[in-house]
C-alpha cells in the first residue's frame, strides 16, 4: 500500500495571522550585556548578543520554492525589512529546505553584508558559496569553532534534507548553540522531538535563549519524524532547563509558524497550543516568548 499526505478536505475559513508591530531592536549594535530577539517570520530570527548581531535561517522570499511563481507562497509579510536590518555579523542556517535556506536572502544578505560568518551543516556551505558568501564554515554535529571570543557549535536534529527529488537526504541538517562571554543561545532549527536535547544543554548550556519550532506538524503519523508539536516543544524545553537545574531557566522563542501553510493544523493553533501546555506544565509564564512579528524582547539581566 502507497501511503501519501492527503489534506482534510473540510474547507478552512480564513487563517488568523500573526500581527505586526513596530521592531525595537538596536540599529547598529546593542549595548555590551543586551541580549534580545525580534521575530522577522516563520523560523528567521534576529538575535542581538551585546555587540554581536545574528540572524537564524534567513527567509524574506514571497515562495518556499524553486521558483516564485509556485509552491508554498507566504501569508505574512517579514516583520523587518532586509534593508532595515543592523550590520550582520553571524548566520546560522540549519538545513537546506527552502524555507529555511533561501537562495534570494541569502544572495541580498551577502550584498549588504560581505563581512558576516556563514554557519552550515555539512554539504550546506556548497549554496551558500553559490550565492555570495565569504566566509563560511561548515561543521558536523557536535563540531565546535572559537572565533572573535564567540563558540559556535554545531548540534543534532531530527529532520531531513533536501532541494529536489535527486538530492534527499545527502546533506546534513542541524541546530545551533552560541556562546559569548556573557550569554549563550540555542536554535534548535527545523526537528522532530529526539533524545539529545539534554546532552546539547549538559555540553554547551545552560542557555539564555532557546529557538524552539512550534508548527507544522499535522497530521502526525507523516509529521512526527520531522516536525515537532507543541506538546513535544515544551517536552524539549524541559529536557533543556532540567540539564541545569540550578540555573535561571532560559527563555523560549516560538518559531516555524504563521509565515507558511506548511501543514493540516489551523495557523493560529500552534502558538495557543503551546501557551496551554506551558501553563499546564507549570512553567514561568513570562518565559515563553510568542512573538507578533517584527517584535522585539529583551531578556533582563541576570547581573541586576
Amino acid at each position: 500500500m502507497t501511503w501519501t499526505r492527503t489534506r482534510r478536505s473540510t474547507p478552512r475559513g480564513r487563517p488568523i495571522l500573526p500581527a505586526h508591530v513596530q521592531p525595537g531592536f538596536d540599529r547598529h549594535r546593542a549595548a555590551p550585556g543586551t541580549l534580545s530577539a525580534t521575530w522577522i517570520g516563520h523560523s528567521t530570527v534576529l538575535l542581538q548578543v551585546g555587540a554581536l548581531n545574528i540572524l537564524t535561517d534567513p527567509m524574506w522570499s514571497g515562495r518556499a520554492s524553486p521558483v516564485q511563481w509556485a509552491g508554498p507562497h507566504r501569508l505574512t509579510t517579514p516583520g523587518v525589512a532586509l534593508d532595515a536590518l543592523p550590520p550582520i555579523d553571524v548566520v546560522l542556517l540549519s538545513h537546506n529546505h527552502y524555507d529555511h535556506l533561501d537562495a534570494a536572502s541569502v544572495r541580498a544578505i551577502s550584498r549588504r553584508h560581505p563581512a558576516a560568518r556563514w554557519f552550515t551543516p555539512l554539504g550546506v556551505a556548497r549554496y551558500v558559496r553559490r550565492w555570495g558568501g565569504r566566509v563560511i564554515t561548515e561543521l558536523d554535529w557536535w563540531g565546535t569553532v572559537d572565533a572573535d571570543g564567540v563558540r559556535v557549535a554545531c548540534v543534532p536534529a531530527q529532520h531531513a534534507s533536501g532541494r529536489t527529488p535527486f538530492d534527499r537526504m545527502l546533506t546534513l541538517w542541524c541546530g545551533w548553540t552560541l556562546r559569548t562571554g556573557k550569554h549563550s543561545i540555542y536554535f534548535a532549527g527545523d526537528t522532530a522531538y529526539h533524545p539529545e536535547f539534554s546532552e546539547i544543554a549538559r555540553r554547551h548550556g545552560p542557555f539564555d535563549v532557546c529557538v524552539l519550532p512550534v508548527g507544522a506538524y499535522e497530521p502526525r503519523w507523516f509529521m512526527r519524524p520531522v516536525h515537532v508539536n507543541p506538546d513535544e516543544a515544551v517536552r524539549a524545553y524541559v529536557d533543556i532547563a532540567r540539564a541545569h537545574p540550578a540555573a535561571p531557566p532560559p527563555v523560549a522563542v516560538a518559531v516555524h509558524w504563521g509565515t507558511f501553510s506548511l501543514a493540516d493544523e489551523p495557523m493560529d493553533e500552534p502558538p495557543r497550543r503551546a501557551a496551554d501546555v506551558w501553563r499546564g506544565a507549570g512553567l514561568p509564564q513570562d518565559n515563553l516568548w510568542i512573538l507578533s512579528l517584527g517584535e522585539t524582547r529583551r531578556v533582563p539581566s541576570r547581573d541586576a
